[in-house]
């Protein structure tokens, strides 16, 4: 089993990150359109409801791939120094983001988060620290 697998599992086990649906196009999904341009996401703030599915549609305009990766900042951490470089989207939040197209991403947030800011970013070698990254708020 890859390691963010592994990883996800286990953040999933102590609440430390939404529980995330593989659901796709169910009426009650509601839609938040990303964009990534000159290495950066834009909104880069982004608010959605405690109990709430969203699916994030993630549009990469650069000419170099990038990922999108939601999590609170232990995971960030860990995803920095990780090997991980192609997200399949077999990991929920987790998905790459190729030169000039479109993915998504579906999460449902729980009701009672032990988390209220999370993080998306992309990983990829020095994007990070470039300051590719994002803050989500889950408001009551």
């Amino acid at each position: 089993m890859r390691r963010s697998a592994v990883l996800l599992v286990a953040l999933l086990a102590t609440g430390t990150l939404p529980a995330c649906s593989a659901a796709t196009g169910a009426p009650d999904v509601r839609t938040v359109a990303v964009t990534i341009h000159y290495s950066h996401f834009s909104p880069a703030r982004l608010s959605v409801a405690a109990g709430e599915t969203v699916r994030f549609t993630i549009t990469n305009t650069d000419p170099i791939d990038h990922e999108f990766i939601l999590g609170d900042q232990a995971v960030q951490d860990r995803e920095e120094t990780g090997t991980d470089l192609v997200h399949d989207g077999s990991v929920p939040g987790m998905v790459s983001a190729p030169a000039g197209r479109t993915v998504s991403a579906v999460v449902s947030f729980p009701k009672h988060p032990a988390e209220r800011s999370l993080v998306y970013a992309c990983h990829l070698p020095g994007h990070y620290a470039y300051g590719m990254r994002g803050v989500l708020t889950i408001t009551s």
